[in-house]
């Protein structure tokens, strides 16, 4: 599946469903975990990571945080039993010293490692991991994107202090990751209440290397070390999140060195960050990693019920010459819903070419007419304007609408671009009061289409574009019960075939990521998934914040 609902890269991106749990395999959750190399070893301790989000989270709450600015912070806060190796992507321990798995994949049992702590002192144990997981459970808890991967959860069951045994239903081929991978929080914060909106959503306290300290609305997330951290106290001494939307504005704030770290656009990144003073003080980074834009049209509106329409759209919009003129070729045009490197993506698959001409036709078909010769096509009555939703300050998003608003036009459809600010964005999202919008989506380690594709998703998942297919379902479900790799693959690439087909979304661009980050920073390194702020640390000579 995907994990981790927007970013800025190109415009903010939704965290794909399987983001919440599957944060930590999702792009930053694997990209924020702690390694060896983090741990001080007493030198080059201190110093500041002013980090740039180009949107404020709208929790911290792990279990129902669902986009990746909550991800990132969490990622620091927040410590699950199991993480992925930054090198190889395998399952290792983290606060699970080991595990154990049955014959027939339905028996999980953890074991804890000795001593761990919450960042208030309180001892982690057994029970905070089952009251975690039994939140699962809970019709009250506003987490459907994660509660889809444990519907076949049966029981969470502590044998001791330090114990834990899981018990599924039906087999599924990502259960240890799914387990592994949720955040867990401390029973004694969360008990009681309204746990959507229990103090503990903005004034987090888990276990990880870095404690809350504050947040200051619309401005900044300060978060200082964990000096009593189970894996030893990090090097950096304390991480201020700057919230900071525009992303002109942040490039200046990055100039001046209020920043040390952002994502730069690709015109930041080709035009305007080669100086001499720049490359001074900054070094860059790009990287492709699991993460793809879309324009995701809402299937249950009548303008985009027939796949027809859909092609239609999707054969109205100049990819090629989109990717080369305004992302200076800094990524690849994608077709379905996988990472276009993993073994899922279906390379046989070639994009719907742009053809204004063959999309007329399409429309006609449809029965999409101009009967009353006013410029505007319609059917049965109904005139074909809709609204397309973009997130606002998302310079790229804008264009893209700007240039499809324009191709529309001259086949005699009517497009108003809707920027939106992020929390009524993903409001929308979640309501489904949209006709069309643009955005992305970060990818997990271990794909799963079920959140963001199942039919049993269109009303409270991350299927928000209302997709529904019968043979897709068998396949997805089909899927999560194989564990043979290879035949899910070969699933996955009949899957990916069917979402070209009926292009639900017009599937737009894995973009690489574009960073740039402070020079004085050091043991930076580019791991599959991207960088890990956590292995960082700053020489006691080129310090800048005492």
């Amino acid at each position: 599946m995907k994990f981790v609902r927007f970013m800025s890269r190109l415009y903010r991106r939704y965290r794909h469903p399987t983001a919440s749990i599957l944060a930590v395999f999702l792009l930053f959750a694997c990209l924020f975990r702690v390694s060896a190399a983090s741990v001080s070893s007493g030198s080059d301790e201190g110093d500041w990571l002013v980090y740039r989000l180009s949107a404020e989270p709208a929790t911290l709450n792990p279990i129902t945080a669902t986009d990746v600015y909550e991800a990132t912070v969490n990622s620091f806060i927040y410590e699950s039993l199991l993480e992925r190796d930054n090198r190889t992507l395998e399952l290792v321990p983290l606060l699970a010293e080991s595990w154990e798995v049955s014959p027939d994949r339905m028996s999980y049992i953890f074991t804890l490692r000795p001593g761990l702590t919450w960042q208030d002192g309180r001892s982690l144990t057994s029970r905070d991991v089952v009251f975690t997981f039994g939140l699962m459970n809970d019709p009250s808890v506003d987490a459907p994107h994660l509660k889809s991967y444990f519907r076949d959860l049966v029981e969470v069951e502590a044998l001791d202090e330090r114990t834990i045994r899981f018990y599924f239903s039906t087999p599924y081929f990502n259960s240890l990751g799914m387990v592994g991978g949720v955040k867990i929080l401390p029973e004694h914060v969360f008990r009681g209440g309204d746990f959507n909106s229990l103090p503990a959503v903005r004034q987090p306290l888990g276990s990880g290397p870095f404690r809350f300290i504050r947040w200051d609305t619309g401005r900044q997330i300060v978060l200082d070390r964990n000096d009593r951290y189970w894996r030893g106290k990090p090097h950096l001494r304390r991480i201020v999140f700057k919230i900071i939307a525009n992303e002109t504005v942040a490039l200046q704030v990055l100039k001046k060195g209020e920043l040390d770290y952002m994502e730069l656009s690709p015109m930041q990144w080709v035009r305007q960050t080669g100086s001499l003073n720049f490359k001074k003080n900054f070094g860059k980074y790009d990287y492709y990693s699991p993460s793809y834009s879309f324009i995701g049209w809402n299937n249950r509106k009548i303008y985009f019920s027939d796949r027809r329409v859909r092609r239609a759209m999707t054969m109205l919009l100049d990819r090629d010459s989109i990717l080369k003129n305004l992302r200076y070729g800094l990524g690849r045009i994608v077709t379905g819903d996988f990472f276009h490197m993993s073994g899922g993506y279906n390379r046989e698959v070639e994009p719907w070419p742009y053809d204004p001409s063959g999309a007329a036709s399409l429309l006609d078909e449809a029965g999409w007419r101009d009967s009353d010769g006013d410029g505007v096509r319609d059917r049965e009555g109904i005139a074909f304007r809709f609204e397309l939703t973009i997130p606002a300050d998302a310079l790229f998003a804008e264009q893209v609408a700007t240039i499809l608003q324009e191709n529309l036009r001259k086949v005699g459809v009517e497009m108003t671009i809707r920027p939106r600010e992020w929390a009524l964005f993903t409001r929308i999202l979640d309501d489904r009061v949209f006709e069309a919008v643009i955005m992305a989506w970060n990818l997990p380690v271990e794909a799963d289409p079920f959140q963001v594709w199942h039919s049993s998703q269109t009303d409270k998942g991350s299927n928000f574009v209302g997709f529904v297919h019968a043979e897709a379902d068998r396949i997805i479900e089909e899927a999560r019960t194989t564990f043979d790799r290879s035949r899910r693959i070969f699933l996955y690439r009949r899957f990916h075939r069917i979402l070209h087909e009926e292009q639900p979304y017009t599937f737009l661009f894995s973009n690489k990521t574009l960073v740039a980050l402070a020079k004085r920073f050091h043991n930076v390194a580019i791991y599959p998934l991207g960088l890990n702020p956590k292995d960082w640390y700053v020489p006691d000579d080129l310090q800048k914040y005492q």
